[in-house]
């Protein structure tokens, strides 16, 4: 007989793994919890700098929609929630123009449509094959921009039916579009709040590399300073991000599961791991609010469908020198391929110059950028997930537990808020439900 560890072992230390944690020990539950960074978060990762008013978020910024339970734990982190400026200016004939309606037409004739009723369609068909005569090109175009850039999504795989009803709904419909005011990281330090006491053994650097499994037994082997370690618990929640999960055995960052995860491979398959690039440019001065007379002192968006970066946003209401470049999906793929950090500034500025001209010489008023490549990184494969063609059910199908033994959890995981912080700390708390249920409450 096998000597238990601990009660629980939760793979991987984002939010939904966290979330995890807390729940279990606070239902009495020895846990550990195993990250392969040296450090807390996952695609959470908040930088701080000298002399900059805002945080720098690295990975996610915003809260979509209400978020009861996102706003909930930074309420108890002292933590305000701050609604970010929804004024939006878009190119037009060569000039900016204030844009804040453009998305509603858009969005009532998705709604209004029948055509998913039948089946569901890639993006590109709805918008093409059905939308054409209520939606104009510009329209259109525009939908898949945002398809790219919030979903982060080929166009040509995203299933419609997924993206019409979280465009519709409380996530990017009817809610608000927020930011934590000191960041992300204080999300993280109300999760860790909750996992003080004997209950949790955290262990950081500790990449695993096999799982093997059977009802009822679980062994988690990995690595530790260059040094091997095993441990054995009767069930485990796996809080592993979509694209690790994706890899094929053997990558660098790749998981072994023994038996592989034959039931997920469908789930697995039906969902994608979209790309993007998030370049935070830091200026000497923030020059957007005193162009044309003040006119964009409080935007939030700039839209330039045509260039390589099609999107930037402002930290809005709060003023800072800061301007997010964005780009996702197979933009950002293609932005991406052999490109060095200082590359992907060059393009970034470039396209800022479709925006504002040459009224303002970005080279000489940049003073630093910020980024990371999460497509890059073996402990994410991506950014966030999406939904392709016919598989709505995807998600639902890679949260069902295995054999009462192996739980999951993450963004990718969640039906309702999926590719979100929200969606991972509602996947979190839904795996150690299922697992206290399976294991007597």
């Amino acid at each position: 007989m096998v000597q238990r560890d601990c009660d629980v072992i939760v793979i991987g230390a984002g939010a939904a793994g966290l979330r995890a944690a807390g729940e279990l020990v606070g239902a009495g539950r020895r846990v550990t919890l195993l990250e392969a960074r040296d450090r807390v978060g996952g695609r959470i990762w908040t930088r701080r700098e000298p002399g900059v008013a805002v945080p720098i978020e690295l990975g996610a910024e915003f809260i979509h929609g209400h978020a009861p339970v996102t706003v909930n734990l930074l309420e108890r982190a002292g933590s305000a929630v701050i609604e970010a400026a929804d004024s939006h200016y878009g190119l037009e004939e060569g000039q900016l123009q204030h844009r804040d309606d453009f998305f509603a037409p858009i969005r009532a004739a998705m709604a209004a449509s029948d055509a998913l009723e039948r089946a569901d369609l890639s993006l590109d068909t709805f918008l093409d094959q059905h939308l054409a005569a209520v939606l104009s090109p510009e329209q259109r175009q525009y939908a898949r921009m945002m398809a790219e850039g919030f979903d982060a999504a080929d166009t040509s795989r995203a299933s419609a039916r997924s993206i019409v009803e979280e465009w519709t709904g409380d996530t990017l419909g009817g809610g608000p579009q927020s930011r934590p005011r000191e960041g992300y990281e204080s999300l993280l330090e109300a999760l860790m709040a909750g996992l003080t006491g004997e209950g949790l053994r955290l262990r950081l650097q500790s990449p695993v590399q096999r799982v093997r499994w059977s009802r009822g037994s679980v062994e988690v082997a990995g690595e530790f300073c260059g040094a091997p370690f095993a441990l054995h618990a009767p069930r485990a929640i796996v809080a592993l991000p979509l694209g690790v999960l994706q890899q094929l055995a053997g990558a660098h960052g790749a998981v072994q599961f023994m038996p592989a995860l034959a039931a997920k491979r469908t789930a697995l398959a039906g969902l994608a791991s979209g790309p993007v690039i998030k370049l935070q440019l830091l200026f000497a001065r923030a020059f957007w609010e005193t162009l044309e007379q003040g006119r964009y002192h409080d935007a939030g968006f700039f839209h330039v469908p045509e260039a390589e970066f099609p999107t930037f946003w402002t930290p809005a209401p709060a003023s800072a020198p800061l301007l997010v470049a964005w780009a996702g999906g197979p933009r950002a793929k293609r932005l991406a391929a052999g490109a060095a950090p200082a590359d992907l500034v060059c393009t970034a500025l470039e396209s800022l110059e479709h925006l504002f001209g040459t009224d303002v010489d970005l080279e000489s008023e940049l003073r630093a950028f910020y980024y990371h490549d999460w497509q890059q990184d073996p402990l994410s494969c991506g950014a966030y997930s999406y939904v392709t063609v016919g598989a709505q059910s995807a998600r639902t199908a890679l949260a069902r537990p295995l054999e009462d033994t192996l739980f999951f959890a993450g963004e990718a995981t969640d039906e309702e808020e999926g590719g979100t912080v929200a969606g991972a700390l509602l996947s979190g708390e839904r795996a150690a439900r299922e697992l206290l249920a399976a294991d007597g409450g």
